[in-house]
């Protein structure tokens, strides 16, 4: 018999305020449901290896927020002891709604299981929170619905919070609202590899993510960020980030290079996590290589204003 557990159940992508809401009445649950001793029930986030779109209709999931690792860690900082990833088969997604709870019971005895106002589950997401309330009550576990919670993006608008919000918001380059409905700036990472190096040749020297980190993530629109990079020692330095196919030399592939400020060595095959800040500018050609460096210095200033002048009037417009 496993020990008795709170979870919840979900997708959990981007893991934002929403999601940290849920983890956060989980954890305050786990003490109200305490056995004495020993102590607060465990929580527990229960999740999928891929969505279940991906199973259910194959080439329909939305590119992901986070990946694995970054997932795994923001559960964990959102409150989650344990992640436990159900591998997202046809055979778990085609259970009735009553055979999945059943399935959730025996393997992890929740005495609560805490989820947002739009939570289904089962076969054709039969079941909602009505049902859920109704087999907790045969089971011996309370069902908690907790209300969508909301950010105010730069333009003050009060939104409710969601995945696909912040997708969209991502997707148009609008990071520092992406980061107020998340709660923490949005990042890749991935290995520094080698590009063409004409940013070396320029003065500029960037390093670039390997694309195999891009696939299957949403990634900002074209365009100069603001970011952080943070390097696998832990030390972090201002960096301007162009994402986009580099128009001036007429490249098609997307690459997302980063120009570290003050950094000095070498970074390839090391691990680099890139923080998102602020949208500076879009990507455009430039009409000789002149140009392109004054831009880019240009670029290392405002990156480095964006350090000490966070969350300006101005953001990534529609």
């Amino acid at each position: 018999m496993p020990a008795p557990s709170v979870i919840t159940i979900g997708n959990f992508d981007g893991v934002h305020l929403g999601h940290r809401a849920i983890l956060r009445h989980c954890r305050q649950l786990s003490h109200q449901h305490a056995d004495h001793p020993p102590g607060p029930l465990r929580v527990i986030a229960v999740t999928f290896d891929r969505p279940p779109i991906a199973v259910l209709r194959p080439g329909m999931e939305p590119p992901l927020i986070d990946d694995r690792a970054s997932h795994t860690a923001q559960l964990r900082d959102a409150g989650a002891d344990e992640v436990v990833y159900l591998e997202a088969t046809r055979a778990l997604l085609g259970l009735s709604a009553e055979a999945f709870v059943e399935m959730l019971v025996e393997r992890f005895a929740p005495r609560a299981i805490v989820e947002g106002p739009d939570f289904r589950f089962g076969k054709g997401r039969r079941g909602d929170h009505a049902l859920l309330n109704h087999l907790g009550s045969e089971h011996g576990f309370d069902a908690v619905r907790l209300p969508r919670e909301t950010a105010v993006l730069h333009n003050r608008q009060v939104v409710p919070v969601s995945s696909s919000l912040v997708r969209w918001l991502i997707g148009r380059g609008r990071v520092e609202d992406a980061q107020r409905c998340l709660g923490r700036p949005f990042a890749v990472s991935g290995e520094v590899v080698k590009g063409e190096q004409r940013g070396r040749t320029i003065g500029v020297p960037t390093a670039n993510l390997a694309p195999a980190a891009l696939e299957g993530r949403i990634i900002p629109t074209d365009g100069v960020y603001a970011c952080e990079a943070e390097l696998d020692d832990g030390r972090a330095f201002p960096a301007a980030v162009s994402v986009g196919t580099k128009p001036t030399f007429g490249q098609q592939q997307l690459t997302v290079e980063a120009h570290l400020v003050d950094f000095e060595g070498d970074l390839y095959g090391r691990p680099l996590t890139l923080r998102f800040a602020r949208w500076l500018r879009d990507q455009y050609p430039f009409p000789g290589l002149e140009s392109l460096r004054r831009q880019l210095r240009q670029d290392i200033a405002d990156t480095a204003d964006a350090q000490t002048t966070p969350d300006p009037v101005a953001t990534k417009p529609l």
